[in-house]
């Protein structure tokens, strides 16, 4: 009974920590920004698995606010390395407070697409940035960012009324076309800011992808760990 109590203690314990959401990076800005700028890096993961060499680098610009929009000028950098042989990045995304009513873009990723799926668990985003027409945030086409490349443009968030101070957050790119891993072709990486000038910053809770299913396979091995012991202490009585 002691043993069990034990183990229900730490199961709660443990889920407790484990559960505890991660905080995703965000930055707030004003009309007083402008010319600010902030950079971020992306890992890589795919149903729950980090994949070692899967990254991509953004850096975007405040250049102007006017009536109901924010305009920013963006730079998107394919960094993948070893394991890695090739991988494409298709679209970046991220979201906003308040939420946009249109987004408009040029450059390498020319087409928006609004509260739309991002994959790998990720859920809805509420603007997505997209090198082809298609139809989701999942990717599709054949374009993109190939290893080694970066690639540059603009766009425009558009609110339903002028905005004092607009929060970004909870920023991802996606990979697609992915060599040298084996049984991964595409994949979503989450953005983690390196470098600010101006705005303020600060996080948002997003969940751990996988840790509660660690979590729950160390529990178990436990248990089962517990019950093979307690048949040979009642032989030996």
């Amino acid at each position: 009974m002691n043993a069990l109590k034990m183990l229900t203690g730490i199961a709660a314990t443990a889920t407790l920590a484990f559960a505890a959401p991660a905080f995703a990076d965000s930055i707030t800005l004003g009309s007083g920004d402008i010319g600010s700028s902030f950079s971020l890096n992306y890992d890589g993961f795919s149903g729950g698995t980090a994949i070692s060499g899967l990254t991509g680098s953004t850096t975007f610009t405040l250049t102007g606010v006017s009536g109901n929009d924010y305009s920013f000028d963006y730079s998107v950098a394919n960094t993948s390395s070893a394991p890695v042989t090739d991988s494409r990045i298709s679209s970046f995304a991220f979201n906003t407070d308040p939420t946009i009513s249109s987004a408009t873009s040029t450059g390498a990723f020319a087409y928006t697409t609004l509260s739309s799926n991002y994959p790998n668990g990720i859920g809805t985003v509420d603007v997505c940035f997209k090198d082809a027409q298609t139809g989701s945030c999942a990717g599709g086409a054949s374009g993109g960012l190939t290893l080694g490349q970066s690639g540059t443009g603009s766009f425009t968030l558009s609110f339903s009324a002028p905005v004092s101070a607009l929060t970004l957050s909870d920023f991802y790119v996606r990979y697609q076309s992915i060599t040298g891993v084996p049984g991964i072709s595409s994949a979503s990486g989450a953005g983690t800011m390196t470098t600010t000038s101006g705005g303020s910053t600060g996080g948002t809770p997003v969940p751990e992808p996988g840790m509660l299913g660690l979590l729950g396979a160390s529990l178990l091995g436990l248990a089962m760990a517990r019950r093979r012991k307690a048949p040979a202490r009642a032989m030996a009585a």
